[in-house]
């Protein structure tokens, strides 16, 4: 790999904690209702206005400590690994996808998907400002992907959406109580937008193999509740980063194991 290769991978790399840092305020201000836009940052303790060289990503945490410039509180650790992981994750879309239309595509998707994991996570909700929007972008966007007819987009969203709505709407009747959310179903539609309809199954099947190695150990946990509220945002948005990068390679192993 060209020594040019490895400038550009470091350069994503701050895009990505860069446009993390952003995804941050997403994050505590989209289920506040808050604009994302204004007011600028502040202190959530002493409300001291944070200065542009004390936001810059990752290094202003480590420059300040952890603390406050002003007050001295301290800073949770999730920021800078919110802004490094982004940062991560932009990387590895270029490694894999290289100079091409589907890196700023997939730039899009991961953030996207980072987003939603984490207000999934804090509050058990996703948002339809970034799930029905992200649908209508994932569809236009599969024009600029080589690979991704726009076909293929339109059954993933509908197929993505269907699946989900059919297991939640079995469960219901069968639980006589809601097991999944709409936010979920909308959320594997925009997956499906992105990734297209041959994603979903491997979609669904790896978030549903994660979600079970760690629901059932939290259950046991919470001495057996069965009734624990377990996000499945974040699961799925791994399964689909897990796909975007390795999917074709582990459909094939997976199709090889069944000869």
């Amino acid at each position: 790999m060209p020594f040019e290769f490895y400038f550009f991978l470091g350069a994503a790399f701050v895009l990505g904690a860069v446009i993390g840092s952003f995804l941050n305020v997403c994050i505590y201000r989209i289920p506040a209702g808050k604009s994302i836009v204004s007011p600028p940052s502040s202190c959530p303790h002493c409300g001291h206005r944070i200065r542009w060289y004390q936001n810059i990503p990752i290094l202003s945490y480590l420059f300040l400590g952890g603390q406050c410039a002003a007050c001295r509180v301290g800073i949770s650790l999730r920021y800078p690994a919110i802004e490094a992981l982004t940062g991560l994750l932009f990387a590895l879309v270029l490694y894999y996808f290289s100079f091409s239309s589907a890196t700023l595509v997939y730039w899009i998707f991961i953030a996207a998907l980072v987003t939603i994991t984490f207000i999934d996570l804090d509050h058990q909700i996703i948002p339809d400002v970034i799930s029905l929007p992200g649908i209508v972008v994932g569809f236009i966007c599969s024009f600029f992907v080589p690979w991704l007819s726009w076909l293929d987009s339109f059954l993933g969203i509908i197929v993505g959406g269907g699946i989900l709505l059919s297991i939640a709407w079995i469960y219901e009747k069968v639980a006589k109580r809601e097991g999944m959310g709409g936010g979920d179903i909308k959320l594997l539609g925009m997956l499906g937008a992105f990734l297209g309809w041959k994603a979903v199954l491997p979609i669904i099947f790896i978030a549903s193999l994660i979600g079970t190695l760690i629901g059932v150990p939290l259950m046991l946990l919470q001495k057996g509740d069965t009734k624990l509220a377990i996000p499945f945002g974040p699961f799925l948005a791994f399964a689909a980063t897990v796909y975007l990068f390795w999917g074709h390679g582990l459909v094939y192993w997976y199709l090889n194991l069944l000869r």
